[in-house]
């Protein structure tokens, strides 16, 4: 029996978790402490250290937040189903859920090719590094990151509140996304869909073509290098950020443009899962534990604190 979505006390089930919620529940709070203290400690090494406020730190102080808010979404909510077993979620949570999940995933690929830009810049014309990249610039970059994921995210959940779902629906999934969402509908999708492939097309294939084109760029630069050195250091750094970014945007494609239903509707679950936990789990171990500054300054802060507490007692 179908109903309309302005019906609010009606609930969906959660299908994600089948079995073994302990191991489950321990899995997630491990990562997700992993991931808000990673994130968090380098926001902070990087707004305290005042060798750290260039614009590439900049962008990667934004990343560590929206990486946290991103995984705030999705993983306390399957901690408490995984302990609980409680399955059921309720319509305004759901969509709730929903809309930031989208928005957050949509503002990250923005940033990601704002940050693979900035980086463009840094290599390919350094001497114009400085005046291009001006605080200003930026912090109007991640503005229109933020706004375009907003407007995505709000035009997906609107798209999706216009379908009639059915009493008690089932989503088989972790959480409240776009693609399970589809599934759980009973009315017709298929423009729904054709909606979110061109969306995607624009807020996931085209950032994605412009960190390919600034990085080919980038590597053509590195090449150039005489030290071999300088060559190599640079080259691994630009080679860790662009698997990770492949990583990112490959599974976000498949995220949103993978099969509705059937076995292999399994193989997006999963996906979607590795999608929400890789890049903010590996982002500060890429970004910036890798990297000698952060590292100094990182070292520094947990001097100072040891010095600190030591002179307290």
């Amino acid at each position: 029996m179908a109903y309309s979505n302005k019906t609010y006390s009606d609930d969906f089930i959660l299908l994600g978790f089948s079995g073994g919620q302990r191991i489950y529940s321990l899995l997630i709070l491990v990562i997700y402490m992993m991931i808000v203290t990673g994130n968090l400690t380098v926001f902070s090494i990087i707004r305290v250290d005042r060798h750290l406020q260039t614009p590439m730190y900049f962008f990667l102080s934004c990343l560590s937040i929206l990486d946290v808010c991103y995984s705030t979404v999705a993983l306390p909510a399957m901690l408490v189903n995984a302990i609980t077993g409680n399955r059921r979620i309720s319509f305004n949570r759901c969509f709730a859920q929903l809309y930031f999940f989208v928005l957050f995933g949509g503002a990250e690929c923005l940033l990601l090719a704002a940050m693979a830009y900035d980086r463009y810049v840094a290599i390919c014309n350094p001497l114009h590094y400085l005046l291009m990249m001006n605080k200003l610039f930026c912090s109007y970059f991640v503005a229109g990151c933020w706004i375009c994921g907003s407007l995505n995210a709000m035009f997906h959940t609107l798209m999706t509140l216009k379908l009639t779902f059915c009493r008690d629906s089932q989503i088989h999934h972790f959480y409240c996304d776009v693609l399970p969402m589809l599934e759980a509908a009973c009315s017709d999708t298929d423009s729904s869909q054709v909606v979110l492939h061109i969306v995607t097309v624009f807020l996931g294939v085209s950032p994605f073509l412009l960190v390919l084109y600034s990085y080919i760029h980038i590597i053509s630069t590195i090449l150039k290098i005489r030290s071999s050195a300088g060559r190599q250091k640079v080259f691994s750094t630009c080679s860790s950020h662009l698997i990770v970014v492949t990583i990112f945007y490959t599974m976000g494609d498949f995220n949103y443009n993978g099969p509705i239903s059937g076995d292999s509707f399994v193989i997006v679950q999963v996906s979607s899962l590795l999608y929400n936990i890789l890049p903010p789990l590996l982002n500060p171990f890429i970004y910036c534990l890798r990297n000698e500054e952060v590292r100094s300054a990182l070292t520094k802060a947990i001097i100072s604190i040891k010095i600190t507490t030591r002179a307290g007692q």
